[in-house]
């Protein structure tokens, strides 16, 4: 906790970095449970390829039509309350462009508010199992927070997403940056949100900050993710088997014979795999996928 602050900005952005919308996921339930207002948003025309993100149209409950341009904002509490921690919120799209001035922007920001700390947050695919708990890699390039926090420290190299280029600005100026992934079976990643991976990094959060973190009704839509799976899988003998490998391999991980980086080496094993392509993010892997069940 200390080392983090008592005001602390957790990010999270739609797109490569968010595998079954658990990232995002997380701070919209953030959002719905407390009261926040935004303090900034980034101008879209700057930072977003509209044929790549594109804008909506949305009709109000008068029936007024109005467009919903891509946005990036940060919202701080809307109460202030004395002591504990204070979570600030910054939410999004990844960006496709210019990548160093919006983080730049967002940190300028960051400092007006005292922001003491940052948490980045993200989800990837990963070759595991739905039945196991969610695995979470707690990581910092910061020393200081690893030792206080006891976090990890990724070997990683090659390309990155939004998330690693804003925790390095953050660092630069000052604020010092953990993160948190989560680790989505890839079969179901592209096509249904996870609770379950959401409620996984909504726990370390608060273990991570100090902050008090509703749940609501998160455990039970984690549930009920879960037996859909189960359900979907008993009538696939294919994927039946294909879970049941996943499953074996992570009980090996989690004998206490297992290594403490069997987590960092799937994070790095996912972010070779997509070579960093926004294209690349999250779906299901077809029959021709080495990853594919059918194999």
């Amino acid at each position: 906790m200390d080392g983090l602050g008592r005001r602390v900005l957790v990010a999270a952005f739609d797109g490569w970095n968010d595998a079954g919308e658990a990232a995002s996921s997380a701070i919209a339930h953030l959002r719905e449970a407390g009261s926040y207002e935004p303090v900034f948003s980034v101008d879209p025309e700057l930072y977003f390829d509209y044929q790549y993100t594109r804008p909506s149209v949305e009709t109000d409950g008068e029936g007024r039509r109005s467009l919903r341009w891509p946005e990036a904002t940060l919202l701080r509490p809307a109460r202030t309350t004395r002591g504990g921690t204070q979570l600030w919120l910054l939410t999004g799209v990844e960006p496709a462009r210019a990548w160093q001035a919006f983080s730049s922007e967002l940190i300028d920001v960051a400092l007006r508010e005292d922001i003491t700390g940052m948490v980045a947050i993200g989800s990837m695919m990963s070759d595991v199992p739905h039945t196991r708990p969610i695995s979470v890699f707690a990581g910092s390039d910061n020393e200081l927070l690893r030792s206080s926090l006891e976090l990890e420290r990724s070997t990683y190299e090659g390309p990155v997403g939004i998330l690693s280029v804003l925790g390095d600005a953050a660092e630069r100026a000052g604020i010092p940056t953990a993160s948190l992934w989560a680790s989505v079976p890839h079969y179901v990643a592209g096509h249904t949100p996870s609770p379950k991976a959401t409620l996984a990094l909504l726990d370390k959060l608060e273990d991570l900050t100090g902050a008090s973190v509703p749940r609501g009704d998160l455990a039970t839509e984690a549930a009920t993710w879960e037996a859909t799976i189960d359900a979907a899988a008993a009538d696939d003998e294919e994927m039946t088997e294909y879970i049941r490998q996943l499953e074996r391999t992570r009980d090996t991980w989690d004998s206490p014979e297992a290594s403490g980086d069997a987590i960092a080496q799937e994070f790095e094993r996912y972010l070779r795999r997509t070579d960093g392509r926004p294209g690349d993010g999250p779906q299901k892997p077809g029959r021709d996928d080495p990853r594919s069940p059918g194999r």
